[in-house]
């Protein structure tokens, strides 16, 4: 939910007007809106590559998780693998547009620790692959921007631990 949601479910439930400091928070999230979708349009721009660059990085890092046994082994669960980064990476570009965490939490983190664990797969090498994928869509962007990208994508790491 946005700041400008937010704020108007809010004072309607309380029954008045939107307060100085809540106009405030608005004006910043309005002025901060040209950033933040260039932010997702590189992002989805870019995501082929983010993610094959990311998937490259991370079977480097943690050579397990496509050897034999590894959550990544063999073509069908390599895919499978790339198509959650892909995910993830989705889920940050929700979050930077809405310039809040909360679709991020709301559609793919609540119970993530707990379905990874129940399918055998390594949390921390999930949570590897999200930090591999920052590397990657922030190393080309500006220190401002990857500042605000870079926001997101600690938080789903974060969500993870």
């Amino acid at each position: 939910m946005s700041i400008v949601t937010k704020s108007i479910v809010n004072a309607d439930a309380e029954a008045r007007y939107l307060s100085p400091g809540e106009l405030d928070r608005i004006k910043g999230f309005v002025s901060t809106g040209e950033q933040r979708l260039r932010i997702a349009q590189v992002l989805t721009d870019n995501r082929e590559r983010i993610v094959k660059t990311a998937a490259d990085q991370l079977f480097q890092k943690r050579p397990d998780v496509v050897s034999p046994g590894g959550n990544a082994y063999g073509e069908e669960m390599t895919a499978t693998c790339l198509r959650d980064m892909d995910y993830y990476l989705r889920l940050v570009t929700y979050g930077i547009v809405a310039g809040d965490v909360t679709p991020i939490e709301e559609i793919g983190i609540v119970g993530v620790r707990e379905m990874y664990r129940s399918l055998g797969t390594s949390i921390d090498a999930v949570a590897e692959s999200v930090r591999c994928m920052k590397s990657v869509a922030t190393g080309s962007m500006s220190g401002e921007d990857a500042a605000e990208a870079g926001s997101y994508f600690d938080y789903v790491i974060g969500a993870m631990q």
